[in-house]
This record gives structure tokens, sequence and C-alpha cells, in this order.
């Protein structure tokens, strides 16, 4: 059984002494202590051994009873779910990608938009916590569509959210051309840094090796890439609340001056600033999601009902305070607030500008490792996800593509498929100057888009009455409805939003042609309607739990004679 930490299921005691853990008294003392320890520690080794037993098998039953069998291994314990939704997020990654494009766009003052993800995000995570407390399932925003609003639905749920997993992977990666060139000229490989596509090419080569570094990282088991991730996580932590700390010290104005400084950007526009200020709200957009992978990795991990929820708050919340805090102290740390570097070089610029080269760069090392660790999420999410479609037989191959590997206990095909494609995404851009924000806007998209696949299907779950929380676990209780209709509105707007043909988005350089301006739902289009009809028309016939994944149904003894 994946729960077991070593002890037999008769009772035994896994010290090995063979007598049962209940048995106490002189003579066994002194056995006990020619093992090594005093029967008192053995006790409660035992009775830790036998909550953990009893916690897999209820967590194993609650996956039984989905139709599924476990096979995944359960090692992951709070910290391990926390650290995996709070990679995903990653405050240092998505700040220091995109501080550069808020600013351009917004101005200082574009900081307004961090709370207004927040809480339009939280909406959306509270909806999910009650989702993960009663479907601790992998692949869950999948599993969730399926189970709200039915096969269709879910497939495409899990359809757009597996995409966007990959789109994100590319996206992610980048970051590394962000940063490590301003280490070190040396990471520049690619020219030097000064030609047209220099970035964009350098970009593609450090974060294809990222890539395949993930891929092996993940291939290895859930158990390697939680010790990577939460080591990861850790010093990512201890980072940031520093940072917050050195930046808040060399503080040269106050907040009023920052928080209405917009450079006078969007003047003359039909929409004014409010327009200019949606469009640099993507920066913000795109680091407060992903808090869900807390939840997709529920079947690897101790009492998921009770911590996925818990991990996907503390998570969103954590990465809020913590992140509002280094971009409102490094804009009121920089020197020059209206030095241009700010929107071409980003918060890369502000550390090293404001705290030295040298506690700069260690800052900036600190970041790539949380670049690393959150391209490691991304893709453990993504594999899960991919696990859980083709455990349903609801992918091309599903047999292949849900065989978990019998030594390392997770399914090394998805790795090896989602990296490949992470890789090839970012080769076909290797010449586009907008790499940067091309496919970070469509990747946040087609998220958005598959949180709306789960969250519209359970507001009409809830208008019919027939939504109920766990019982004793996390509920919103009267609040589900109100809390509900905000996510579905705050999903719509912003995907709208975020999608919307902006030239200086979609197509910032070179000739403009309205296929660039309309990337977003052209791309996106494709990949819905495509990916739909070939579900449609070919998968949904094979669909169904595959033979070797499907819960094993105890049969009822025959009446006894009478």
């Amino acid at each position: 059984m994946s729960g077991d930490t070593g002890s037999g299921r008769d009772g035994t005691d896994p010290a090995g002494s063979g007598r049962d853990r209940d048995s106490s008294g002189p003579a066994d003392d002194g056995r006990h202590r020619d093992q090594g320890g005093p029967p008192e520690r053995l006790t409660v080794q035992g009775s830790r051994a036998d909550g953990l037993l009893a916690q897999g098998k209820h967590d194993d039953d609650a996956l039984g009873a989905l139709g599924y069998k476990p096979e995944l291994k359960r090692t992951l314990g709070n910290f391990h779910t926390f650290a995996a939704g709070i990679s995903y997020i990653s405050i240092l990654t998505g700040t220091f990608q995109l501080f550069y494009f808020g600013v351009a766009f917004g101005g200082p003052a574009y900081w307004w938009s961090w709370p207004m993800v927040f809480v339009g995000q939280l909406m959306v995570a509270l909806c999910f916590c009650e989702l993960a407390a009663r479907y601790p399932v992998a692949g869950s925003v999948y599993n969730w569509a399926k189970t709200m609003g039915g096969p269709h639905v879910g497939w495409l749920g899990g359809w757009m959210m597996m995409t966007a997993t990959m789109v994100t992977l590319s996206a992610v990666a980048l970051a590394y051309q962000i940063t490590l060139p301003q280490i070190d000229d040396w990471f520049q490989f690619v020219g030097d840094g000064t030609g047209k596509t220099d970035a964009a090419a350098n970009a593609v080569l450090l974060g294809t090796v990222l890539i395949l570094f993930s891929t092996l990282v993940n291939a290895f088991g859930v158990k390697l890439m939680a010790t990577v991730n939460s080591a990861g996580v850790f010093i990512e932590l201890i980072a940031a609340v520093t940072l917050v700390v050195l930046l808040a010290a060399h503080i040269t104005r106050g907040p009023s001056s920052v928080l209405t400084e917009t450079y006078g950007l969007g003047s003359g526009e039909s929409l004014g600033y409010f327009g200019a200020f949606l469009t640099a709200s993507l920066a913000s957009a795109y680091v407060m999601y992903g808090f869900d992978t807390a939840s997709s990795l529920g079947e690897e991990s101790h009492d998921p009902s009770r911590n996925a929820p818990r991990a996907i708050l503390r998570a969103l919340v954590a990465s809020f305070v913590i992140g509002g805090l280094i971009l409102l102290f490094a804009l009121m740390a920089v020197p020059n607030l209206k030095a241009k570097e700010l929107s071409t070089e980003g918060l890369q610029y502000v550390v090293l500008e404001t705290l030295g080269s040298t506690i700069g760069e260690i800052v900036l090392w600190c970041v790539v490792i949380a670049i690393t660790v959150c391209v490691l999420a991304v893709q453990a999410a993504g594999i899960r996800l991919m696990f859980a479609m083709a455990r349903d037989n609801n992918l091309p191959a599903g047999s292949l593509l849900a065989r978990v590997s019998p030594r390392f206990k997770t399914p090394v095909v998805p790795a090896v498929v989602i990296g490949l494609v992470g890789v090839v995404i970012l080769v076909i851009n290797i010449n586009q100057p907008q790499i940067f924000s091309v496919i970070t806007s469509i990747a946040i998209i087609m998220i958005y888009v598959a949180y709306l696949l789960v969250t519209v299907p359970m507001l009409i779950q809830r208008l019919r009455g027939r939504w109920q929380p766990a019982e004793g676990k996390f509920s919103l209780g009267r609040f589900g409805l109100p809390v509900n209709i905000l996510a579905v509105l705050w999903g719509a707007a912003m995907s709208i939003n975020l999608a919307w043909p902006r030239a200086e988005v979609y197509n910032a350089t070179g000739p403009q042609h309205w296929y660039l301006r309309w990337g977003a739902f052209l791309f996106i289009g494709v990949v819905a309607l495509g990916g739909f009809a070939y579900y449609w028309f070919v998968q949904r016939h094979r669909t169904g739990v595959l033979a070797e994944h499907r819960a094993v149904v105890a049969e009822e003894p025959p009446p006894a004679a009478s």
C-alpha cells in the first residue's frame, strides 16, 4: 500500500520485535532496550505508523470511490504540498520576469493591479478549496471539470489546462534569460545581447537546458522532485523576505509618490490610463495562478482533503503579501523612479542599483533557484494532469501515457512528452523578439479559461442545489454562491482583457499584421476547437477508466443458505 511506512498490516512492531505493539511489561522492556530504544519510543512510533496506515487507507478509499485504484506513492507531507503550490506561483520568478512590463505599460502605479488580481484569484482559490477537500485527485482541474460539468466539459477543461501547462513551462523557462545574463555576461551565449534576436535565441538555449533538467528530476519520482522543490522554496522564501527587508532599508520616497505615478501613460487614448492599467495588469496576472497544484498532487499526499485546501490558501496569501511588499519597496527604493531601465531591465536593475553588485547578484542567484523550482512544479502538475486524462483513456496512447513506473512510482512518459513539447514551443519562437510577452500572455489566458471550465459548471451546480461540500472539511457555507459568482465574473473579464488584440503585446515590433494582434484568439481557438473536434469524433467513443487503473470492487459474499 502506498501509505505504508514500514509496518505490517498485522500490527507488528516496525522495529522487528515481532510482538504486538500493545504488548508491554518488564520482560518486553529489556528486550526492546537491547534493540536500541525504550518501549515508550517504539510505542509512539508504532502509533504514528498505525495512524499513517489508517489515514493512507482512508485516502485510498476516497480515491477508490472515484473509480481509481491507488498507484502513486503517498510520500508528501504538509510542507511538500504547500511548496508545490507556492513554487508554481513563484513570487521571485513572476515579479522579476514581468516587473518591466508592468512599469512600461502602467508606470509605477501598475502596483494596484497586484491587490486587484489577488482578490479575483482568491475567489477562484476558495472555490478550488471546496473541490480539493471533496475530490483530492491527480489532475485536479480536469477531474473537477468532469465531475461538475460532465465528461465533455471535463475533457475540454483538461485539454486546455494541459496545453496551457506546456506553454507555461516554456514561458517560465524563458525567465532564465532575464536574470542570468545580468549576473554575468558569460551567460549570453548567443551574440552579445545587442542583436535584434540575440536575447530570444539565448533565452531558448537557456530555457531548453532548464526544461531538460526538470524532465529528468520529475521522471525520477515525486520524492526527488518534492525534495528539490521544497529545498528551493525554502531558499526562495528566505531570499524573498530578506529582499523585502533590504529594500525597506533603502527606501528614498513615500508610497504616495509611487502609487500615483503613471508617467502620463494612456493620455490621448479612448480609455485613458485605465486602458494602460489593464494592459499592465498582465504582469500581476502572470504570477498568481497555479495554486491548484497542491491538490493535483493529492494522490501522492497524506490527508490531501485537509492539507490541499490549506496549502492552496497559504500559497496564494503568502505570495500576495511578500510579492506585494517586494514590488512596493522596490519602487520606493530605486534611486530614480523615472529611470528608463525600470521598463527595460526591470526588477533586476532595481536590485543591482539599490543593493550593489555583490548583494544584488546573491539575490539574483536566488531568483535563478526560484525559476528552477517553478519549472519543476509546473511540469509536475502537467504530468499529473496528463496521467489523469490518459487513465480515463481520454488521450491517444492512453495506456502508455498512464503507465506508472514500478521503480519510481511516477508516470515517466508524460514527463518526457511535456518536456519535449515545451522545448519545441521554445524552438519555434527562437527568432521572435517579442517571445516573452506573447508566450506568457497566451499561457495565462489558457489557464484562466481552464479555471472557468471549473468555476462555471460549479456555479450551475450550486444554482441547481446539487453542490455539497465534503462533510467536516473545507466549506464556504452561505458565502459559496456569491464567491462562486465573483470567481466566474473575474475569470471571464480577465480572460477577455488578457486576450484583447493589443499591438503592444502581440505585435510590438515589425510590420503590423492582423493575425498577430489577434494571435491569442486564433491560437486558443485552434487549440480548443481542434482538440475538441478530435475528442468528439474520435476519442470520446473510447473513453472510460482503463482496466489496469480501475478500482477493484470487492464482490459481496453470496447469502447464507437457510
